[in-house]
């Protein structure tokens, strides 16, 4: 009896793992993505329309503290928010000199992620510009990643830092050879939209060639002139068109690959947008009282990590409750009218919403309202365009969520939801041993 037990469950767990070896998951992540790009025609998203009538889809999905890219994408694939993964904004606090660095490094991760679980599991999987993803455990990896000019102001170097760091070894190259051509930093300079097409083509050939069993693909350009035009212009719309026909040429490579009828599909984003009309420079306050000196960077005791719409307090003695009362009192000591412009978010008030478990606080800004890390000129100065990393706690910051394809249910619509509710559902899907985190999954999303 003991035996033909133990042969049944060895038959279950062969039986699952056939099962998660043929299920494959996309997951296609349009930066500045935001809900109306979908749901109102007027946006001519044509192809995602078409595809979310075949599936299912939220009217907002909030997101992280600071909402920007590198912690939202990683609360993507761990199901975590950024205090417990550890990507708390996009770049490193640097109070010694800001040296252009980004958080690219995937060792920087703090737990487990649907890449590695897939691994585990045996499963193969793929990595397309995913932000945090040097030196990835994705089969194929070409990470997003640049080198700095040695030159101050001159382009980043980006080309020849995928050719150099993209897994397996000649992996560039073959994407190159296959998908997209020849590429030099040009075709990755982001006042042109080529860059999502070429990422688009790259996933495609990956896809036909390799079928992973998950890819997860970063798209950018709608963002880049979101940044530039705000939440509207004539430069975002062509964005939205470009990264439209992505989403198409990717659908249509696992038609071309035959797994059209066990490949599940998640379009998701990672911020909304706001039109920005005043930078506040909070460093400057710092300076006038004697805390920060960009002069004198090894004397500091207190320093603002700006990322967009949002900033935290450091503390370089995080026990140095006296600076932060002084950082508070010098807040408070504005005239009414700037203080108008943004919120101080309490340590209570951050831990709540998983953020960074560094700062003393945090400041949150007020639409329209942005932060420069600058240390000298004028503590408020004009801005323009848009951006992001606010407090996720109004619509025109909510990014967006649409599903389709195996095990999706047709007409599904899940009011609001969130970035750490994406995690769970890959997990779901590829049947990942995912620990729980702060996410969940929505079972309504999924057919019977």
């Amino acid at each position: 009896m003991k035996k033909t037990f133990l042969a049944l469950c060895s038959l279950l767990l062969l039986q699952t793992a056939s099962q998660a070896q043929e299920q494959h998951v996309i997951l296609i992540s349009i930066d500045g993505l935001r809900p109306e790009f979908y749901k109102d025609p007027s946006w001519n998203m044509v192809n995602l329309r078409q595809a979310m009538a075949e599936g299912a889809y939220s009217n907002g999905v909030d997101g992280v503290f600071p909402t920007v890219t590198y912690p939202s994408h990683t609360t993507m694939i761990t199901g975590v928010k950024p205090g417990k993964h550890g990507i708390n904004s996009n770049t490193p606090a640097e109070p010694l000199g800001i040296t252009g660095k980004w958080n690219w490094m995937y060792d920087s991760i703090k737990v487990p992620t649907v890449f590695g679980l897939a691994k585990a599991k045996g499963l193969t999987t793929a990595s397309v510009f995913w932000p945090v993803s040097v030196g990835s455990p994705a089969t194929w990896n070409v990470p997003e990643y640049w080198y700095l000019s040695a030159e101050k102001g001159k382009p980043r170097i980006m080309a020849k830092a995928l050719r150099e760091h993209a897994s397996p070894k000649g992996l560039f190259e073959e994407l190159e050879q296959n998908a997209t051509g020849k590429l030099d930093e040009k075709d990755f300079d982001d006042d042109y939209l080529n860059i999502d097409e070429n990422l688009a083509r790259m996933s495609s050939y990956i896809i036909q060639q390799y079928k992973p069993n998950l890819l997860a693909v970063h798209l950018v350009m709608v963002d880049h002139f979101e940044h530039e035009q705000g939440r509207e212009g004539d430069k975002v719309r062509a964005a939205i068109a470009g990264v439209d026909h992505a989403v198409k040429t990717i659908r249509e490579a696992v038609q071309k690959a035959g797994i059209a009828g066990k490949t599940t599909f998640i379009v998701t984003g990672d911020h909304g947008f706001v039109d920005i009309h005043s930078v506040f420079a909070p460093n400057t306050l710092l300076m006038q009282a004697g805390l920060y000196d960009p002069q004198k960077p090894q004397d500091w005791k207190a320093y603002f990590h700006t990322s967009g719409g949002g900033a935290m307090l450091l503390l370089r003695n995080k026990n140095d409750k006296a600076t932060k009362e002084k950082v508070l009192q010098l807040l408070k000591s504005l005239p009414a009218t700037q203080q108008r412009g943004f919120i101080i978010k309490t340590r209570e008030e951050l831990d709540a919403i998983g953020a960074d478990p560094n700062a003393a606080f945090g400041l949150t800004g007020q639409q329209g309202f942005t932060f420069t890390p600058a240390a000298t000129g004028n503590f408020i100065r004009p801005g323009k365009g848009g951006t992001h990393g606010f407090f996720p706690d109004f619509k025109e910051i909510q990014t967006g969520f649409v599903a389709f394809g195996k095990g999706i249910r047709k007409g599904a619509v899940i009011p609001q939801m969130g970035l750490v509710d994406i995690a769970p559902l890959i997990s779901k899907l590829l049947q990942l041993e995912l620990p729980e985190g702060d996410g969940i999954l929505y079972e309504g999303l999924l057919t019977k």
